[in-house]
């Protein structure tokens, strides 16, 4: 009855957040039937499971979903998102369309820019440039995916999404775990999600497809609508509600203004990272009044904390002039964070409850058989979990938490190195989250007016395989080499 229980928690929350309703409510339900199931005590597992497991993600966490939100805002309102897009499409003209908007999106979210505001600023530059190449509209949600949310999410060394910072406190790394595999992923993503786009503009162009008609009015529509909101809170850390809120900027900022708040995020994570803390005396950690912990359960999220508060105020200094209502924006962005970072943390406290449940030995016991050693093991426990949840956030996190120091002395004992453990880990969560289901791609969808029948295939080629193909490159990299 307790493995029924966990199936019955599974597609209660699958089903019912595909249909929109919330996680926050759905989330303690799902888990308390499970719970229900098992014959194990209701209240219990709510508040001292449940609760704390939820609550033990915001303490770690929501600092990075708060800083990321209100970055995001501020580069939006100031037009900077906007200038550096801009000048990464009439850098590379309009003979190289699809790689402009590709790369447009991979530097505004490699430089801490949140998903869903780098979806509404570079949607309409993307359609721009399609209906004056003549490509069909259908490919831009593609174009965007591979930008924004495969190699600059999961796999380049120091990104710093939230996906990149969940596994190291559990495995004590950096957001620069694994540097070599995650550039040998990045440029797999990249290189085949290019081809495959180049592919597709080839054929439509010698079957006679155009641009097509455009809906008008799609991304305002997309804001506002609640099914939208209640998938996209779930799957990245910006609150599509907000995005409107704030007052932005009718002049986009000098390019220069735009692109070094970027930059900062990189290397004020990089300094941090591999510099600055493992330099300083933080003996204090092991006090019970900081709980006990070590740099190296902290580190990680420091150094991208630090990189985002830098990063706001770089923004804030360089666009003074063009953030005509400052404590707005900030207020805006501040909000947008709350949602999502609630909403994960629902998801986490419900697998805090199924991994307390005694028949969840039994998918512990299943997953670390699967044939191929713990790198595998660990990648479809993620992919299994980021699929039913249409988050990758959300279902990383729950695999670590339930299995995580499993994986840990798996390391110790095997030699695994931790850091490898962390880049299979993320590239994992970010593979089959891609599903119809995920809200990101609903967003992204509704944005561009587009439907699932028209653009989806192609989202999976360039989201779901290219990732796919990536990681079995660094399983298969790892294995033999090691973490490098």
């Amino acid at each position: 009855m307790g493995l029924l229980g966990i199936l019955i928690g599974l597609a209660l929350l699958v089903l019912f957040a595909f249909r929109g309703w919330s996680v926050l409510l759905l989330a303690p339900f799902a888990a308390l039937v499970a719970a229900l199931f098992g014959g194990e005590p209701l209240l219990a597992h709510l508040t001292q499971v449940f609760m704390a497991s939820a609550a033990g993600f915001l303490a770690q966490f929501f600092p990075i979903f708060l800083l990321g939100a209100v970055f995001g805002k501020l580069m939006d309102d100031s037009g900077a998102v906007r200038s550096a897009a801009g000048f990464m499409a009439q850098r590379l003209g309009e003979r190289r369309v699809v790689l402009a908007v590709v790369l447009a999106g991979a530097l505004v979210t490699y430089g801490g820019v949140s998903l869903f505001v780098a979806f509404f600023v570079i949607v309409p530059m993307a359609q721009s440039l399609f209906r004056e190449a003549g490509i069909p509209r259908r490919l831009i949600p593609a174009a965007i995916v591979l930008g924004t949310s495969t190699f600059t999410m999961s796999a380049l060394p120091g990104t710093p999404s939230i996906q990149n910072a969940i596994p190291m406190p559990f495995f004590g790394t950096t957001p620069f775990a694994a540097p070599g595999l995650g550039i040998i992923a990045s440029f797999i993503m990249l290189g085949v999600g290019l081809w495959w786009l180049r592919r597709a503009e080839t054929a439509a162009r010698r079957a006679g497809e155009n641009y097509g008609d455009e809906t008008h009015g799609a991304a305002e529509r997309a804001a506002d609508d609640e099914l939208v909101r209640e998938r996209a809170t779930t799957a990245r850390e910006f609150d599509p509600a907000e995005i409107r809120h704030g007052r932005r900027s009718e002049a986009p900022a000098p390019v220069a203004n735009a692109i070094l708040p970027l930059a900062v995020v990189v290397i004020v994570n990089l300094v941090m990272s591999l510099l600055v803390l493992p330099r300083l005396d933080v003996s204090y950690l092991a006090e019970q009044r900081f709980g006990g912990t070590s740099l190296a359960a902290v580190a990680g999220v420091w150094s991208v904390a630090v990189a985002l508060a830098a990063a706001i105020v770089a923004t804030i200094v360089l666009n003074w002039t063009r953030l005509a209502s400052l404590r707005q924006t900030m207020d805006a962005g501040a909000n947008a964070s709350v949602l999502p970072a609630f909403s994960v943390a629902s998801l986490v406290g419900f697998g805090a409850v199924i991994a307390a449940l005694p028949a969840f030995s039994t998918v512990r016991d299943w997953v670390l058989s699967i044939e191929g050693g713990p790198l595998v093991s660990l990648a479809v426990a993620t992919n299994i979990l980021a699929a039913l949840t249409g988050s990758a956030s959300g279902g990383l996190t729950i695999a670590l938490d339930a299995l995580g120091q499993t994986y840990v002395d798996i390391a110790s004992r095997t030699g695994i190195e931790l850091a490898l453990m962390h880049r299979v880990a993320v590239i994992g969560s970010g593979t089959l989250d891609i599903l119809p289901h995920n809200g990101a791609v609903v967003s992204l969808l509704s944005i561009c007016g587009l439907t699932h029948r028209e653009s989806y295939f192609d989202i999976v080629m360039v989201g779901i395989v290219t990732s796919l193909l990536a990681l079995v490159a660094v399983i298969a990299l790892g294995s033999v080499l090691g973490s490098f």
